[in-house]
């Protein structure tokens, strides 16, 4: 069976600690959760250990109050995802619920260029402190660079960038992604008694999440389940759409294929199209595990098109503005903030559908 939940119900981020951010790792059942206006609640898993943590006289920022503060927000990709809509909507709520004097938003739409143009552009208009979602790992160099001339932080959600911390930007928050490429592998194993051929549907290239969430589900069932073999690997970049459309050749090569793991739920939604679409039952006939949690997915477990899916949240507002508030209060901040993400299957998913994203 999935473990049914490690998030925990309980305080608002505003809780968290001041410990917990300057480097005092804690396990889940130590750390405070952070509540959004949605319902959905981040568990803070652990900080990186090392040391004190980055604090403002070391990252050479000046002090600053978040209400007398113009603060920007950088999201990567177009909100057609349920998980951009939900991310982007959690940093305006917090924003507006601690009374940031003005925040200002910006929406790459999966342009590099333009995330780089976006964030130089914030801080033309004075942005103080910045919330970046990454785009990619690599290749933010020159706004970054911009942003460190003005000495503005740079605090970067959901996706890991290859740069040094407490320098090129201040701290990461996120989830473990290798971890949930793990936990995926584990309920693609559940679901199908561990043997059969898998095909995977990939996240965009260039980026940690999709690398992470790859190499923990290829390393957990070559461990773990040697009858589950993968046939198939091909990229369908997080989207609905191609996730569909990658399913669609991949049937027609692979007819043989009975699992799919998709790196995000768009692409597993995609795939549940192209298999009925194909004569066949997803989530019998092809069993189907995915990432994210967003409420069609949790949604679909229900109807029995999916099997499993592995959460992950989206909702940062709190934590980052937590995050933020710490760091200007004198607080050191570690530069990896690791955060807890449930799970859903048949056991849970219909008391679940209400409280996903």
């Amino acid at each position: 069976m999935l473990e049914k939940s490690r998030v925990m119900a309980g305080s608002a981020v505003m809780l968290l600690g001041a410990a917990l951010l300057a480097g005092c790792t804690k396990s889940e059942d130590g750390a405070s959760p952070s509540t959004s206006a949605s319902g959905g609640e981040q568990v803070v898993a652990s900080a990186s250990p090392s040391g004190a943590g980055c604090t403002l006289t070391q990252y050479g920022a000046a002090p600053l109050d978040l209400k007398n503060a113009i603060v920007g927000f950088s999201q990567s990709e177009k909100e057609a995802n349920p998980f951009r809509i939900a991310e982007t909507q959690s940093i305006k709520d917090e924003a507006a619920k601690i009374g940031v004097k003005k925040l200002l938003t910006t929406n790459a739409n999966s342009q590099l260029t333009k995330q780089i143009s976006d964030i130089q552009d914030m801080l033309a208009q004075g942005a103080q402190f910045l919330i970046v979602a990454p785009l990619n790992s690599d290749g933010l160099e020159p706004a970054l660079q911009a942003a460190a001339a003005k000495h503005v932080p740079v605090l970067t959600i959901d996706r890991k960038i290859n740069a040094t911390s407490c320098k090129d930007y201040l701290a990461f928050l996120g989830s473990n992604f290798v971890e949930q490429g793990k936990r995926a592998a584990d309920a693609m194993i559940t679901a199908t008694g561990g043997t059969g051929k898998v095909a995977i549907l990939l996240g965009s290239s260039g980026n940690n999440v999709t690398t992470d969430r790859t190499s923990g589900f290829v390393d957990e069932l070559k461990a773990k389940a040697p009858g589950l073999s993968i046939v198939a690997q091909q990229t369908g970049e997080f989207a609905r759409d191609k996730g569909q459309q990658v399913m669609e050749q991949l049937i027609s090569s692979n007819p043989d294929i009975t699992a799919v793991y998709a790196e995000n739920d768009e692409m597993a939604l995609g795939a549940v199209t192209a298999l009925t679409t194909a004569g066949k039952k997803p989530g019998k006939d092809v069993k189907i595990v995915s990432i994210d949690g967003t409420r069609n997915a949790v949604q679909a477990i229900v109807d029995g098109t999916i099997n499993a899916v592995i959460e992950s949240n989206p909702r940062f507002g709190p934590l980052a503005f937590q995050t933020a508030t710490s760091f200007y209060g004198g607080t050191g901040i570690q530069e990896n903030v690791i955060i807890s993400d449930r799970a859903y299957d048949s056991t849970n998913a219909k008391d679940s559908v209400a409280s996903a994203y």
